[in-house]
């Protein structure tokens, strides 16, 4: 028995010697946030793509190794839930996913994190279903779709900015948690009536961008952020476009005010004090100058997309930044902040 507790012993020690290696401050390996993943029953690919978002062990921990990235947090692939518009069907799958999830990464949690998906058909059932996958499952927040599809005819969205969702939101800054705003495709009747005349828009060249930015900036007015001061949202895309256009937005903005809009701040300050965005299949570094002059190299955090974006490509990127920032800044994008927003040091 004595022998059996020496080992056990071992092992936790072994288990914690891997952890604080991979955390340590003075690392030099990248951390990232976007990296989708699936499962059969929510997969909308085929072929080789299909493949690459349902394995983690093979070759998505083989090109992790060959790139530098120490750590990958996975989350599953749009629209993922936000795509299922009957209420039980949805919240069923949610938990289904996310108990598979953790399965799957039960014995790699030094190198793999996980973001919850979310049935967003009901707040209280959602902020439900957070506490359980952060709370019993070591899940280090969430990650939705865009909106939510509902209905018969799949054409009733929900947006969580309204009041309704509150509940939400107070247990997202209870339990101090990130949730990244990923794009979705539009249900098919606003993407005929936006995109039939060309349809080469759909998806990442226009559709998503567009989709999620109107999302977010309705979180800004319509006051989430300041009923919840606390909250941390995370943007993916260099943030969707949204602080590449902060004055345009700002200003016509303000005009809003008296008639009515809940906005206390501007987008601008919500920026800087609540919103995150990774550079997930953005690797623009002119953009990335811009970003951090306007909203702060601290809320800007890599991330690669994969498997849609290849990994070599953000890993030559990445590293060729140490021409534009300096040693401190490069860390901090690369896995700084994600260490401590996500607080992987606790």
């Amino acid at each position: 028995m004595n022998r059996l507790f020496q080992l056990l012993l071992l092992f936790i020690h072994s288990c914690v010697s891997i952890h604080a290696r991979v955390w340590n401050d003075t690392g030099t390996g990248t951390i990232v946030l976007e990296e989708a993943w699936t499962i059969p029953e929510l997969s909308t690919q085929t072929g080789a793509l299909n493949v690459s978002l349902q394995d983690i062990h093979n070759q998505r921990l083989t090109q992790m190794n060959e790139n530098g990235i120490d750590y990958m947090v996975l989350s599953c692939a749009s629209p993922c839930i936000q795509g299922i518009s009957d209420p039980a069907t949805a919240g069923a799958m949610a938990v289904h996913a996310n108990n598979v999830l953790a399965s799957q990464i039960s014995n790699s949690t030094h190198r793999f994190g996980a973001f919850a998906a979310l049935s967003m058909h009901n707040a209280s059932e959602a902020a439900a279903e957070l506490k359980r996958t952060v709370g019993e499952l070591g899940f280090l927040g969430a990650l939705v779709n865009d909106y939510q599809q509902s209905g018969a005819n799949n054409d009733t969205l929900i947006y969580y900015d309204q009041p309704e969702f509150d509940v939400f939101w107070q247990m997202v800054t209870e339990l101090d948690v990130p949730i990244y705003f990923h794009p979705r495709t539009n249900v098919a009747t606003i993407s005929t009536l936006l995109y039939a005349h060309a349809p080469w828009l759909n998806s990442a060249a226009q559709e998503f961008a567009a989709t999620v930015s109107t999302h977010i900036l309705g979180l800004c007015t319509n006051g989430v952020f300041d009923r919840f001061p606390k909250l941390k949202i995370i943007v993916g895309h260099l943030g969707e476009r949204i602080p590449s256009d902060l004055d345009r937005i700002d200003t016509q903005l303000l005009s809003q005010l008296p008639l009515g809009m809940p906005m206390l701040l501007n987008v601008s300050t919500y920026f800087r004090q609540n919103l995150y965005e990774t550079t997930s299949g953005n690797f623009a570094t002119p953009l990335l100058r811009l970003h951090k002059e306007t909203i702060g190299l601290e809320r800007i955090l890599y991330s690669i997309d994969y498997p849609f974006v290849n990994i070599p490509s953000g890993t030559a990127w990445v590293n060729g930044l140490d021409k534009v920032l300096t040693p401190k800044e490069l860390w901090y994008l690369k896995r700084g902040g994600a260490i401590k927003l996500l607080k992987l040091n606790d």
